[in-house]
């Protein structure tokens, strides 16, 4: 039309949706992009006319779109029409394991003309085009069905935006501090949540969180959409307070892998499981060198480090009983006592150490809660299981009073990233406020600025739980998010999507990262560990929280003010 227009783009997460509207003196046309909530198989996009000055012609609003039916990660051929949405259907071109199936995929989309027309004398219109993709052609053809019903009578975006906000309302976050701080809390939960559909939804399946978030592909970059630990240890605890069924569905994931991780330690001559440093749909190790596949084997203490955080938080026996979980736990005691004697650690700086502190304490955890579980289901304990744990070296400079990362660590060697100071926070493990300071005025010191983002909130958590406020505030400053930091190499505007090493790191969005950020700030709620898990942990006043007596939480979060909904400790009827 020739006349000056307003571009904006928003991200809304209080209905889950991406905005993009065009405005001029005489009309709006926006776009609204969103994956639906409650139908995690359609990516749904709407366009709107709206007038917005006296007039009635008619006003025409071009489209383009780049799409073009091509993949170089599929082979993908055409098929016949489906009510009124084009149709592709085919398979990926690489199989996850050498000569495994090749996963099919089917889509399904309503394609827009090259224009859209607000008529003469209406005010305003709305024209809804719907993409969806299953795993067969009758599930894509099931799901577009009901997409199709739900837009038929005008409830296609109204179901997805009353799902969000209900989630909303049932977990949400806010607190007082400066805008930026706010939005990237909130933000993060947004990211962590989006990423994991609405549990019981229809055709529900948790294919668990990738530190990079989506992959792409074969052009080898965010680290092909693989599971790493970061799922366990910096999402699962976020996800665990403010959504329990979602982070049962994360639980379920390493379920129905589990049979990959068998295979996993039988590849490397260990009875028991060991959880594949990069995992994918069967559990089986994807990560392309083989050192780590072999050597990071924190990543199965990081696993039941999960399983034991949901159990004692949700009490939900059923989940190890009857759905598999027991199996997870069992089978990685039988690993770590397998395996406990020969194994040589892997850590981001050093290769082929021995006694990895982090490591070792995990395996102690591991093995002790398998016993404890064992015992509540009413199982027999192999007596191996506690002889390894309290045989397991921690190593310990008395002299020096820290904890060495591993054998043969000199204080001023540089390390990447959270991993001594991991003990006690997010790792269940007694440590005196002398060694708690002690090791985190060592690491603190020569940890690379180039590690990746979480390992400050831990940092932040360490100096908190010594009432050290203001170390604890100058840890949470380095990150990006933070009120003194500007913009950083990877954010990606208009949605501000976060990095994980700052500040080289150029991937669009890192869950890892984001999973980590509300830990500082959620510090006080965060840290509910039963006192069988951490003895002589300072615990909460019982009258502060019904039914709390049994938890220990962190002193107040770097930003005071919180307002959180959703969590909850058991015997606590009020969220």
């Amino acid at each position: 039309m020739g006349e000056p227009l307003t571009e904006t783009f928003a991200l809304d997460t209080n209905t889950g949706s991406f905005l993009h509207t065009l405005e001029g003196p005489h009309f709006r046309a926006s776009q609204c992009i969103y994956a639906h909530r409650t139908l995690p198989h359609v990516l749904a996009f709407r366009v709107s006319i709206a007038r917005l000055s006296p007039g009635s012609g008619p006003i025409t609003l071009l489209l383009s779109s780049a799409f073009s039916p091509e993949s170089p990660d599929l082979d993908l051929h055409q098929g016949p029409d489906f009510q009124g949405a084009r149709y592709l259907y085919g398979h990926t071109l690489t199989p996850e394991q050498p000569g495994g199936p090749q996963q099919e995929v089917h889509m399904l989309w309503t394609p827009a003309p090259p224009d859209l027309t607000l008529g003469e004398g209406e005010e305003e219109r709305t024209w809804d085009f719907l993409t969806v993709v299953g795993g067969s052609r009758a599930e894509a053809q099931a799901c577009l069905t009901e997409a199709l019903q739900l837009q038929a009578r005008g409830a296609l975006y109204t179901a997805h935006a009353q799902a969000w906000a209900q989630l909303w309302a049932e977990c949400g976050l806010d607190m007082v501090g400066p805008l930026p701080l706010r939005q990237a809390l909130r933000g993060s939960l947004y990211y962590l949540l989006s990423a994991l559909p609405q549990p019981k939804a229809p055709g529900y399946i948790c294919h668990g969180l990738s530190p990079g978030g989506l992959s792409n592909g074969s052009r080898e970059e965010c680290y092909w959409g693989h599971v790493f630990w970061d799922q366990d240890l910096w999402m699962f605890p976020n996800i665990l307070m403010f959504h329990p069924e979602a982070a049962r569905a994360i639980l379920e994931y390493r379920i129905r892998t589990l049979g990959g991780a068998l295979g996993n330690a039988q590849n490397l001559g260990y009875q028991g499981a060991k959880f594949a440093w990069e995992s994918a749909g069967s559990g089986l190790e994807v990560c392309p060198e083989d050192i780590y596949g072999a050597q990071e084997v924190h990543v199965n203490g990081a696993v039941v480090l999960a399983f034991e955080l949901y159990y004692h938080t949700t009490q939900d026996l059923q989940l190890f009983r009857e759905a598999g979980g027991w199996d997870v736990v069992r089978a990685v005691a039988e690993f770590w006592c397998n395996s406990a004697d020969v194994f040589r650690h892997l850590t981001c700086y050093h290769s082929g150490v021995n006694n990895s502190v982090y490591t070792n304490v995990l395996v102690q955890n591991s093995l002790r809660f398998a016993a404890a579980l064992a015992q509540d289901l009413g199982l027999p304990v192999p007596s191996q299981w506690l002889a390894v744990a309290d045989k397991i070296k921690v190593p310990f400079d008395v002299e020096q009073n820290f904890h060495p990362e591993f054998d043969g660590y000199e204080p001023g060697e540089v390390v990447k990233q959270a991993d001594v100071v991991l003990l006690g926070y997010p790792v269940p493990f007694s440590v005196s406020p002398d060694v708690r300071r002690k090791n985190l005025e060592i690491y603190e010191a020569v940890t690379s600025p180039q590690g990746p983002a979480m390992t400050w909130s831990m940092f932040a958590v360490g100096w908190m739980e010594l009432k050290d406020t203001a170390r604890a505030r100058g840890c949470c400053s380095t990150w990006p998010w933070s009120q003194n930091a500007g913009p950083l190499p990877g954010r990606q505007p208009p949605s501000d999507l976060g990095p994980a090493e700052r500040p080289q790191g150029q991937m669009a969005l890192c869950p890892r990262g984001l999973g980590a950020l509300p830990h500082p700030h959620l510090g006080h709620l965060e840290g509910l560990w039963p006192e069988e898990i951490l003895p002589g942990a300072p615990a909460m006043d019982p009258g502060a929280v019904p039914g709390s007596s049994r938890v220990r939480r962190h002193p107040q979060p770097c930003h005071p003010g919180a307002e959180v909904k959703g969590t909850s400790v058991p015997g606590d009827p009020s969220t």
